[in-house]
């Protein structure tokens, strides 16, 4: 398994030694799922032959679009939308019908069970409120130097070796320990 040269600045709490020079630092850089993770300085980060600093897609420059465009994406959207709404009425008229047919027949049974004497206890619907939406944190992002990036990948296939050959090891026959005649 394999893993993607980007990787997200974070801050930990319990510094750890850099993967570096081994001074005590609180960042880490860690990929998307923490496949895996570097504590390294800041310092370290500043140097191009470590990694390099990936610019947003906010501080990209965006290309320049024609006002001609703009304004023939802005007719397709409006006449789908229109075309959406229109949809949307004719659901909610055959949804009206079919309610309207519904609440015809729960009247008749009402009215049959009330006739019998039960009355069968309705429960308002509770709603829950709506969570907010926190924004999502935006973190530095890294990508290693091609060498760096080597020597994780190497790093984490020895270990991903290991942990496969511990696993392995106790399906294996023993050496044999009797006397040879």
């Amino acid at each position: 398994m394999s893993f993607t040269n980007l990787y997200y600045k974070r801050t930990t709490g319990t510094p750890k030694a850099c993967w570096i020079c081994y001074k005590p630092t609180t960042t880490v850089l860690a990929t998307i799922n923490t496949v895996d993770f570097i504590y390294t300085c800041d310092a370290h980060l500043t140097d191009r032959g470590f990694a390099s600093l990936v610019e947003s897609t906010d501080t990209a420059r965006k290309p320049d679009i024609g006002a001609d465009e703009i304004a023939k994406v802005k007719e397709e959207w409006e006449e789908k939308q229109k075309r959406k709404a229109e949809k949307e009425k004719a659901d909610k008229e055959k949804e009206k019908e079919k309610e309207k047919d519904k609440e015809k027949k729960d009247d008749k049974k009402d009215n049959e069970k009330e006739k019998e004497g039960s009355k069968s206890p309705k429960i308002p619907g509770s709603l829950s409120p709506p969570t907010p939406q926190t924004p999502a944190a935006t973190h530095q992002r890294y990508t290693l130097h091609r060498d760096m990036f080597s020597m994780r990948l190497t790093e984490h296939r020895k270990r991903r070796q290991a942990s496969q050959a511990k696993e392995l090891a106790p399906r294996l026959p023993g050496a044999p320990r009797g006397d040879v005649i």
